[in-house]
Formats: structure tokens, C-alpha cells, sequence
């Protein structure tokens, strides 16, 4: 069973995103930036907002780019100098991961990523889930002092990865936080927890609206989207976010 206070974390793109999931009861957010690419650093701007507005805690992702969690040297520079200038700002935590070629968790920039926190929280996130032997990796991260990990039992889903989630956190034993996410909703997230005792859970619930533009020039796109993609805008759903909660909390 959980070792560590239940709560609910909810993983947003931007300042909107946040101000939604504290509206729907969020007890903390992951704040990201370009949830199409798994989420990346947001901006400096974007986080002294999100420091003006919030009222619960948010941790930001560390991530230069999309993409695997194999960094050349010049990436990784960028991440510590992520990791310190968020700690000068003052916000609850970061999110980071980095592996070795091999499929195993990086100790050594971890650890760095970790001193240079403090006294930040940190969690570990989905590079866990690329890890080739999860046991291995999780004693990688109690051993470089990470406070938490998120994870979706190294499957598409928590539902899938059930069985690898309930094993973490026995094998976990209250040296780590263990939080599941994978494709939560109001309809499955009591079975996983009731399932698996994961101290805390993190989703999304986004959903997507279209652009308020009514000009819109069919001969020039922004990027490797496809046109049409570049009129919708994916937003934070308040009222998924407040049942997945309530959903999860009456499993309890």
C-alpha cells in the first residue's frame, strides 16, 4: 500500500493548463510546454507566471527537446543551467531523466541534476519507462536521492502495466514516491489505484478546441504538423481533471 500521502498531480501545457487543474482541485501540477512532443522545458516567462498565479505547488520539466533521453554534453550543460535557474526562481520541483545508450538510468547526470536542485523536490519521469529492467533502474534512483519517479509500468498504459506498477511500489518500500499515470480517466484510475498502491497519480485530461483565427492562410504551415493541426489548441479539461480526482479518491 501507498507509503506517502495520496495526491493527485496533473501534467499541463502553459499557464492556462495550470490555472485549470488547481480550479478542478489538483494538489499539484507538472508544467510543461509541447505535450505533443511528451513535454519540454517552458519558457522563463511562463514559470514567473505560473509563480504570480498558482496556489498549489507545480514542478517543471526539464527536457531540451523531443525525442529520446540520450543528451550530448551540450544538452545536458542546458539542462543543469534549467535546473539551477529554476531553483533561483523559487518552484516546488523539477521533473528530469537521462539514460546511458544502454537502457539504464545515468547515474552520474542524474546525481548532478539532483545536488543541483536542491533543495527542490525531484522526480524522474517516463525515462523510467524506457529503462531495460525497471528493478535496476529504481534502485538507480534511490541511489542518486530522487524523491519520486512517474511511470506507467513500462507499458503504453497504466492498465497494461498494472502488474510492473504494483511490483514498483513494493519493491519501492517508501525510499521512493511511485507515481502511475498512463491514460488515466475517471473510469479506470480507482482500479489502478485500488490495484497497485501507488503513493500519488498523474494524468492530463486535455482536449482540444478550435482556433479562434478565422483568417487562416492555406498556403503556408508552421511546422511538421499538418495545417489544420495549427487551428486547434489542446487545453486542460476542468471538469475531466475534477472527476478522474473524485474518481480516484473514492477508491481510497
Amino acid at each position: 500500500m501507498a507509503s506517502h500521502p495520496f495526491k493527485i498531480e496533473i501534467c499541463v501545457e502553459g499557464i492556462d493548463g495550470l490555472v485549470a487543474a488547481q480550479t478542478a482541485g489538483a494538489d499539484r501540477v507538472e508544467l510543461c510546454a509541447s505535450l505533443l512532443e511528451g513535454g519540454l522545458t517552458p519558457s522563463l516567462g511562463v514559470v514567473r507566471e505560473a509563480l504570480r498565479v498558482a496556489t498549489i505547488p507545480f514542478h517543471v520539466i526539464i527536457r531540451p527537446r523531443g525525442g529520446d533521453f540520450l543528451y550530448s554534453e551540450l544538452e545536458f550543460a542546458t539542462m543543469l543551467d534549467d535546473v539551477k535557474a529554476m531553483r533561483e526562481l523559487g518552484v516546488a520541483g523539477v521533473v528530469i531523466g537521462c539514460l546511458t545508450a544502454d537502457g539504464r538510468i545515468d547515474e552520474a547526470r542524474t546525481k548532478a541534476l539532483v545536488d543541483a536542485a536542491r533543495p527542490l523536490k525531484v522526480t524522474c519521469h517516463r525515462a523510467f519507462d524506457m529503462t531495460a529492467d525497471y528493478r535496476e533502474a529504481l534502485e538507480a534512483l534511490v541511489r542518486c536521492g530522487v524523491d519520486r519517479v512517474l511511470t506507467s509500468g513500462q507499458r503504453d498504459t497504466a492498465i497494461e502495466g498494472i502488474d510492473i506498477l504494483r511490483d514498483t511500489q513494493a519493491r519501492a518500500d517508501g525510499r521512493i514516491v511511485i507515481m502511475a499515470c498512463g491514460a488515466l480517466d475517471a473510469n479506470n484510475i480507482a482500479r489502478v489505484r485500488q490495484a497497485t498502491g501507488v503513493d500519488e497519480m498523474h494524468f492530463a485530461a486535455l482536449h482540444t478546441v478550435k482556433s479562434a483565427m478565422y483568417f487562416r492562410n492555406p498556403h503556408v504551415g508552421m511546422g511538421g504538423t499538418a495545417i489544420e493541426r495549427e487551428y486547434e489548441i489542446t487545453l486542460t479539461d476542468v471538469d475531466a481533471v475534477r472527476a478522474t480526482i473524485a474518481a480516484a479518491k473514492a477508491a481510497a
